[in-house]
């Protein structure tokens, strides 16, 4: 038996895998930061060998809540399922299972790997009225690329969506991707009319560098990018300075930042009430967004989540705070579970790609409901 993370997003610590009954594993921290979640690793030659993996540091982990979190695996790196037999006692994650073939992984949540980003850059580009635009190169020199869908006009309101600030928050990326498929699809009604109203700028992966190393959190420099929003540091977060950059010139009347929670169990919104110049119509402009996308989708709730004052000081050090606060436009951040969705609970898959995809395409609603009325 053999176990190896030596590929994209590939992470783990083996600390002993001698006996298949008592695999001894670490949590690995990200590259040049102190922050240990995810996990991403092939185990081979154990076909029909029941094996018991135990994370000896789980309770080290940025986010030590994991009741009711599930492995995901996979044999084919296509389709993945829930492992049942996960639990966390006495500060270490323990997962049971016995593999059907010789070759299986078994990660946090769902990769989206690096060539999967290219290949999306690069069939976005091949539609009428969408090309890839680059903005600069990452501490690492990987691109940083913005989507941008349709041409400026009078009619068209600027939004922006950026996705993988937390390279570990996969799920950001398959959103991004279900909502890119439904906006460039011809035939989709609700994707012509955003298209008509709208001139889109969409960041599928704020952080390539952490993806590729297999970052929970931060970028190679070890930089939490989404604290970086105020006065984004040009050489140790020029992901953040580029992006925020080309948000200047083009200006932005709507602003989503797609991330995922490693604890709560529910889809969310993060708001904005609590910058310095969010005003009364910004908060109506922010429910009505929030009540069309209640009405798009039966995943999203806003019955949970977080408690005001939650980011204290930080708070416009994040994006889309600092949007809301230095653009005055309705500006949220979406989470995503790493469980399930406790309001919509799938027993095989939790919350999963398909359904972050899902919640992208939806998402389209929202938007084409907020650019197409008037300001």
């Amino acid at each position: 038996m053999r176990i190896s993370h030596a590929f994209d997003a590939g992470s783990i610590e083996v600390v002993d895998a001698a006996d298949p009954a008592n695999i001894r594993l670490r949590l690995r921290a990200d590259n040049a930061a102190d922050f240990r979640q995810w996990f991403h690793f092939r185990v081979q030659g154990a076909a029909h060998t029941p094996l018991r993996m135990v994370f000896e540091n789980a309770a080290e982990s940025a986010y030590p809540d994991w009741r009711g979190y599930r492995c995901v695996a996979s044999y084919d790196r296509r389709d993945w399922f829930r492992i049942d037999a996960t639990r966390y006692e006495n500060g270490r994650l323990v997962v049971e299972h016995t593999p059907e073939q010789d070759s299986i992984y078994y990660a946090y949540f769902e990769p989206y790997s690096h060539e999967r980003h290219l290949d999306l850059l690069a069939w976005a580009a091949q539609h009428p009225g969408a090309r890839v635009r680059n903005l600069g190169a990452t501490v690492e020199g990987r691109d940083v690329d913005v989507i941008v869908v349709g041409e400026p006009a009078p009619q068209r309101r600027p939004v922006w969506i950026i996705a993988r600030q937390h390279p570990g928050e996969t799920m950001a990326e398959w959103f991004v991707e279900g909502l890119l498929k439904r906006l460039l699809d011809p035939a989709d009604p609700v994707a012509r009319k955003a298209r008509e109203h709208a001139r889109f700028h969409i960041v599928p992966n704020m952080n390539p560098d952490g993806a590729m190393h297999g970052n929970l959190r931060t970028n190679a420099a070890g930089r939490n990018l989404n604290r970086e929003w105020r006065a984004p540091d040009p050489l140790a977060a020029p992901e953040v300075a580029l992006t925020r950059q080309a948000m200047m010139e083009s200006g932005c009347d709507l602003f989503l930042d797609i991330h995922g929670d490693e604890e709560m169990p529910y889809v969310f919104f993060s708001t904005a009430e609590e910058v310095p110049n969010f005003t009364a119509e910004l908060a109506r402009r922010q429910a009505r967004f929030i009540d069309a996308l209640l009405a798009a989708s039966p995943d999203f709730q806003t019955e949970h989540g977080y408690l005001p004052g939650r980011f204290g000081e930080d708070l416009l050090t994040l994006a889309s705070k600092w949007v809301a606060n230095h653009f005055g436009c309705v500006s949220l951040t979406l989470e995503m579970p790493f469980k399930d969705n406790a309001a919509l609970p799938d027993e095989r898959a939790g919350w999963s790609a398909a359904r972050s995809e899902r919640l992208g395409a939806a998402m389209l609603n929202a938007i084409l409901g907020h650019v197409s009325t008037p300001v």
